[in-house]
């Protein structure tokens, strides 16, 4: 059976350092649920986590068990926010902010695949939230980056370090604040977080 560790594959995008580095990110597949409001307690927000990373495990053993015998990592999971107003962002107006949840694929995942863990998933009436769950490519290109430890609630001082970085480098950010966690939450204390955080540029 062929192994693949996709961080590893992955290791300048997923594995950086604690100071701000520039990387190019590639279009990748993923599988996609939006949302807005604050993510504290939200159902909605629940809902759209356990779908996304259900999907993505029932992708990966259905890869593994079929015909292509494949296993790899399920990566982690990962969130866009923005707001209308950025200001609601800045001042955590929570209630006001917006939200689409990422799990990444391998490139050898296609729409049949994603459609055959669906079906799976209705037979075994384990696809609640699936339907607001797309199969998408997400192309963040040159971004800048660093790695967090600590509280969601105090990343404020690491962003600002690294927009500083971008104007430093004579760059100018766009898109979306991007976040991807790397520790399970539910099992991690608080000040052992670890999360990139990721800003693409222009």
């Amino acid at each position: 059976m062929l192994t693949i560790d996709l961080k590893k594959q992955w290791r300048e995008l997923y594995k950086p350092g604690k100071d701000p580095a520039f990387v190019d990110v590639p279009a990748f597949h993923c599988l996609m649920a939006d949302g807005e409001g604050d993510p504290n307690g939200s159902e909605s927000f629940a809902e759209a986590v356990h779908a996304l990373m259900t999907l993505s495990y029932t992708l990966k053993f259905m890869v593994k068990r079929g015909a292509r015998k494949i296993d790899y990592c399920v990566m982690p999971l990962e969130a866009l926010w923005w707001a209308d107003d950025p200001q609601d962002f800045v001042l955590e107006r929570r209630d006001r902010w917006k939200w689409s949840l990422l799990v990444v694929q391998p490139d050898f995942i296609t729409v049949d695949d994603v459609r055959a863990a669906r079906d799976d998933m209705r037979r075994r009436k384990k696809d609640a939230g699936t339907e607001r769950v797309r199969f998408t490519q997400y192309d963040e290109g040159t971004s800048a980056q660093l790695l967090y430890t600590g509280p969601y609630a105090d990343e404020g001082p690491s962003i600002a370090r690294l927009h500083e970085a971008i104007r430093d480098a004579g760059r100018q950010p766009r898109g979306h604040h991007h976040e991807i966690y790397l520790s399970d939450v539910r099992r991690t204390a608080p000040e052992k977080l670890k999360t990139i955080l990721r800003q693409p540029v222009e």
